[in-house]
Formats: structure tokens, C-alpha cells, sequence
């Protein structure tokens, strides 16, 4: 339930509950004696459901623009005619002026947003470079990312341009202080003892996810945006919900600034992207799922101006998840061609190790060098073949064409093919 309190300026009483005896609501008046400015106090208990018509119906009716309206939500409502009131006006969305309200608080003041953002961010940075998914999770909790991202759909939706324009310019600001930050201390951390020598970015699994993202990634965010709308809409779970959006922008974000602090500049482009799409994506199906929920501007004559603003955002947001998903779609492509070279030269090792023709010899993928960027490049991959044989065995002439043969045969991709020879004991 809520409680809609009206403070009434003089001459405007008998309008305030007319409207509320049109609505269907009870009401209680209590006389108002503070400076004078207003005659009553007006309490209307009601679902939430009923608040936007309420409202827009004061409206309608000429209430005096100076005139105060709070609205509280109610812990515990004892009545039974609150059933009643809950089966006329059914729904389960906040009003549009609560919408508003809680998409401004959402969006914390900026040296809050940004204090928590930098925390976040750092945290996150320490967790991609320690390799532990529960450190970037928790820094998640800190991010304050979930306001500006629905702050900025709301304002679209309500014509509320002040609230639009913050949600854009944080979430721009912020994205590129988590960039930054995450490459500061990445270029304070690099070669130093807390990191081991000649420490490798793209050889941590928690870094190579953000660098080697799948079109799968789209669900995180597009998901993320859903219950992003629905905990707003609705007034539940939040700060799950935030966590969820967090997880989406941050981490990458703070991959690419460890790409720009070790100077790679694939990993820069590969995690910049991840993060660009999810950013686009949150606030596409904030403003499409907003604008489905039935929101509006409070003034009709507006109505059309804002709609108009939904769609060309909409048209530019689509057009640019499209372009960027052909990156991505790159990367996922690239990403399976390497895999399935890695995939089929480690088959066939196994299968050559089972051989007859190979007698007493044992293969090994020792390593295979062939990155994404080789696929687009034409790069050749280079594998390293590690061989086992008992001691004193002569391996067959041309042993090293042999392997290589074998696993461009199953590859279906010219090869690098160094391959080591070790007399090997075995005993028990």
C-alpha cells in the first residue's frame, strides 16, 4: 500500500476530494495550519496501482502546481477495505512519479558514484589479475552502476530530460574511470614482486573470458536490463539486480585498462567492445521494456516528443549493437577456430600414440601457439610435440615431416611442427 498526502492550497480543497471520491479512494482531511499557505492535509491510502491515476486526475482537475504531494510506502496496512481497494485497482508497477523518484536515487551523487566506481573498480582489478571469480563478484556489490544505467531510460521515457542527460554522462564518465583507473594500477603493478616475472594478461582465465567473449555475452546483458526494468517497475531486489549489471560492464572494463597498462592491444579492443555492447544492450531493453510498461510523460501534449525520442535512440542503440556484434561475432568465430585446431591436433596425438606404426613412441601436445588474431591474419600456427620413447630407440627418417603431415591431415591448417624427443624410463 501507499499513503498519498496531499497538501492542499487554499480554494482547492473541494476539488482535491471530488477527485478522490471520483477515483474511488477514502480519504481523511486534516486541517493544515503552517504558514498559512495551505488549508488541509489530505491522506488517501492506496495500492500501488492506484497512485498514477490518482495523480493524473489531480492534475486533470487543476490542482495548483504548488501544491505538495508525498508519497509513502506503507509497512503494514490492518483493513479489510484495503482488499477491496487492492481488487479495483490491480497491478503490481510503481507509479510514474515513484519511477522517477527512485531512478534519481538510484543515481548517486557524483563523488559518491564515482568514489564507489574507482573502489569497485580496483577491487575487480585485483580479482581479473589474481584469478579469483569471488573477488570480482564482491567487488560487484560496490558498483554503483544499476541508477545511471535505468536513471537515463527513465528520463527518456517520462520526458524528463535533466534525469536522461545525468544517466548518459555518468554512465560514459563512468565507464571511462573504470578504464583508466583499472590501467593505472595495472602500470603500478607491472614488475613488481607482487607479480610473478614476465606475468602474462591474456594467460589468466578470468582476463582471456573478457577477451575472448562469445555473442552468448549479449544474454548477461540483455538480462541484466530485463530484471534491471522489472526490480525498478516493481520495487524488488535491487541490489541483485545491480550486482548483475555490474558484473556485465565493470570486469571488462577493467580488462581493458590492464590491456592498455601491458600495451595489448587486442585485448583492448576485444574487452572494450564487450563492454560498449553491454552498456548499449542494458539501455536498449530498459527504454523498450519502459515504454511496454506503459510510462508516459504526465502531459499528453508531450506524449508524442517523447516517443519520438524513444524511437530514434532505439534505432541508433540497435545500430550500433549490430555493428559491434560483428566484432564480436568475429571473436567468437576466431575464438572456435583456434579452439577446434587446438581440439583436432590433441585428437590426433592420441591417436598416433595408439598407433602401431609408431610402436613404442608416446605424443604430447607440449604447446600450440595460435592466437585470434592469426586467423584474420593468416597467421600459421606453431605446435610444439613432445615425444616419448624408451631409451636407445632411433625415431623413423623424417620423423618430424611424419607428425607434421598427420596433423595438418587433421587440422585441415598448414602448420609449425617442432617436435622434442625424450628417452623416457618407467618403473612399477
Amino acid at each position: 500500500m501507499r499513503l498519498v498526502q496531499v497538501f492542499v492550497p487554499h480554494g482547492d480543497l473541494d476539488l482535491v476530494l471530488e477527485t478522490a471520491e471520483a477515483t474511488g479512494v477514502d480519504y481523511a482531511v486534516s486541517e493544515q495550519t503552517s504558514r498559512g499557505e495551505f488549508e488541509a492535509l489530505v491522506s488517501v491510502p492506496v495500492p500501488p496501482a492506484a497512485v498514477e491515476p490518482f495523480l493524473s486526475e489531480l492534475r486533470a482537475a487543476g490542482l495548483d502546481e504548488g501544491a505538495y504531494t508525498v508519497v509513502t510506502a506503507s509497512e503494514t496496512v490492518v483493513s479489510d477495505r484495503a482488499d477491496e481497494l487492492h481488487r479495483e485497482f490491480a497491478g503490481t508497477r510503481i507509479s510514474r512519479e515513484e519511477l522517477q523518484s527512485r531512478a534519481a536515487d538510484l543515481a548517486p551523487a557524483a563523488s559518491t558514484y564515482f568514489i564507489l566506481l574507482v573502489v569497485s573498480t580496483a577491487i575487480a582489478t585485483a580479482g581479473l589479475l589474481l584469478d579469483s571469480a569471488a573477488t570480482i563478484i564482491g567487488a560487484m556489490v560496490v558498483a554503483p552502476l544499476m541508477g545511471p544505467a535505468l536513471s537515463a531510460s527513465v528520463g527518456v521515457v517520462v520526458d524528463d530530460d535533466t534525469l536522461a542527460g545525468r544517466g548518459v554522462v555518468l554512465q560514459v564518465t563512468g565507464i571511462c574511470v573504470a578504464v583508466v583507473t583499472a590501467a593505472v594500477i595495472g602500470w603500478l603493478l607491472r614488475g613488481t614482486v607482487l607479480l610473478p616475472p614476465g606475468f602474462d594478461i591474456t594467460t589468466v582465465p578470468e582476463i582471456r573470458e573478457r577477451t575472448t567473449p562469445s555473442v552468448l555475452a549479449l544474454f548477461l546483458a540483455l538480462g541484466s536490463g530485463i530484471a534491471g526494468v522489472v526490480s525498478l517497475v516493481r520495487n524488488v531486489g535491487s541490489v541483485l539486480v545491480g550486482v548483475a549489471i555490474a558484473v556485465a560492464l565493470v570486469p571488462p572494463a577493467a580488462t581493458a585498462g590492464l590491456g592498455i597498462a601491458w600495451g595489448h592491444p587486442t585485448v583492448v579492443v576485444t574487452a572494450g567492445t564487450l563492454v560498449l555492447i553491454n552498456v548499449l544492450s542494458i539501455n536498449l531493453t530498459a527504454l523498450i521494456l519502459l515504454w511496454l510498461s506503459g510510462y508516459r510523460p504526465h502531459r499528453t501534449d508531450r506524449i508524442d516528443h517523447a516517443y519520438g525520442q524513444l524511437r530514434s535512440r532505439v534505432v541508433v542503440l540497435i545500430v550500433a549493437i549490430a555493428v559491434l556484434s560483428l566484432v564480436l561475432g568475429g571473436v567468437t568465430y576466431g575464438s572456435y577456430q583456434t579452439a577446434a585446431v587446438e581440439h583436432d591436433i590433441q585428437t590426433e596425438l592420441e591417436a598416433m600414440t595408439d598407433d602401431p606404426t609408431f610402436d613404442e613412441f608416446a605424443f604430447h601436445e607440449s604447446s600450440v601457439e595460435y592466437e585470434l588474431v592469426d586467423v584474420y591474419t593468416g597467421g600459421q600456427p606453431s605446435v610444439t610435440v613432445l615425444v616419448e620413447r624408451p631409451p636407445g630407440e632411433q625415431e623413423p627418417p623424417d620423423f618430424a615431416d611424419t607428425v607434421r603431415e598427420r596433423l595438418e591431415a587433421a587440422t585441415g591448417t598448414d602448420l609449425e611442427v617442432a617436435v622434442e624427443l625424450v628417452d623416457t624410463q618407467r618403473s612399477g
